[in-house]
């Protein structure tokens, strides 16, 4: 927290390095939360580059009321939602989606994780966007449910709300696929 705000404190001082820094730190965060929700890597890698230079942009009078962490993967999840679910989802294919997992010398095992990685995600797309988003968030993303509602302007019992019907889906879509 305190390196997020030295570094945003060099780049109001118009410290280059300052953004370089901070995109190093965060970009894989940031790409990561952008294909979870929109499934889509070549999209993802456009929304996290439009959402660098809006932030870049607007660092001079950015008052960070949360961590910088937080602010950039709301910007992203506000980024995705503005560009239209359906847009993006037109383009997923999830028998094609790159599953990205635990490296592993035995095949059998990586084969194991990558099944279950991708029954996970045919069952997430499934759920209503903002259940996804709410799930995405709190555990890929590590947001708490306090950080989503304020970058949502919720309450906070409305995301808890979405994440337990969101879970609850979940488990009756994977349960009935056992």
């Amino acid at each position: 927290m305190f390196e997020d705000k030295w570094l945003l404190w060099k780049l109001k001082q118009g410290r280059s390095e300052a953004l370089c820094s901070i995109y190093k730190k965060y970009k894989n965060n940031m790409l990561a939360l952008a294909v979870a929700l929109s499934n889509n890597k070549t999209i993802s890698e456009d929304i996290v580059h439009d959402c660098f230079v809006s932030f870049a942009q607007s660092a001079g009078r950015l008052q960070l009321r949360n961590s910088l962490r937080s602010y950039l993967l709301t910007s992203i999840a506000n980024r995705v939602r503005n560009l239209g679910r359906d847009k993006i989802k037109s383009a997923l294919d999830v028998e094609d989606m790159e599953i990205v997992g635990p490296s592993s010398n035995q095949p059998e095992r990586l084969a194991i994780s990558n099944e279950r990685i991708r029954k996970i995600n045919s069952a997430l797309i499934q759920l209503p966007y903002e259940q996804q988003e709410v799930i995405i968030l709190h555990f890929q993303s590590e947001l708490t449910f306090k950080e989503i509602a304020e970058s949502q302007s919720v309450s906070v019992n409305t995301i808890q709300s979405q994440y337990r019907y969101g879970i609850d889906k979940l488990r009756s879509i994977l349960d009935g696929e056992v």
